[in-house]
C-alpha cells in the first residue's frame, strides 16, 4: 500500500503561506499604510496567472500564494481598523 502524502504537505505549506503573510500585513501597514494595497492585488494576480501554467503541486501552492495576497487587501483595512482602535503600534511618522 502506498501512502500519498501530497495533500498533507499541501495543508502544511498553505498553513506556513498563511502564517507568513500575517506579519507581512502588520508590518506593510505600519510603514506604508492600507495604500500598498495595489501592489498585493497585482502580485495576488499574477500568482493565480502563473498558477494556470504551472505543474500539478506548484499549481496549488501558487493559487493559495495568490489568494494569500488577494486576502491581504482586505486585511490591510482590517489592520489599520485596530491600529485606530489601539490593538497595534501607530507609526508616528504616519499623520
Amino acid at each position: 500500500m502506498e501512502l500519498n502524502v501530497k495533500g498533507i504537505l499541501i495543508a502544511v505549506f498553505s498553513y506556513a503561506i498563511i502564517g507568513v503573510f500575517h506579519p507581512i500585513v502588520i508590518k506593510c501597514q505600519y510603514y506604508f499604510t492600507d495604500r500598498v494595497w495595489p501592489f498585493f492585488l497585482v502580485a495576488g494576480l499574477l500568482f493565480l496567472a502563473g498558477s494556470l501554467f504551472a505543474g500539478d503541486t506548484a499549481s496549488i501552492l501558487l493559487s493559495i500564494t495568490g489568494a494569500a495576497c488577494l486576502w491581504s487587501i482586505r486585511e490591510l483595512r482590517e489592520q489599520t481598523e485596530r491600529v485606530e482602535k489601539g490593538w497595534f503600534p501607530k507609526n508616528p511618522k504616519h499623520k
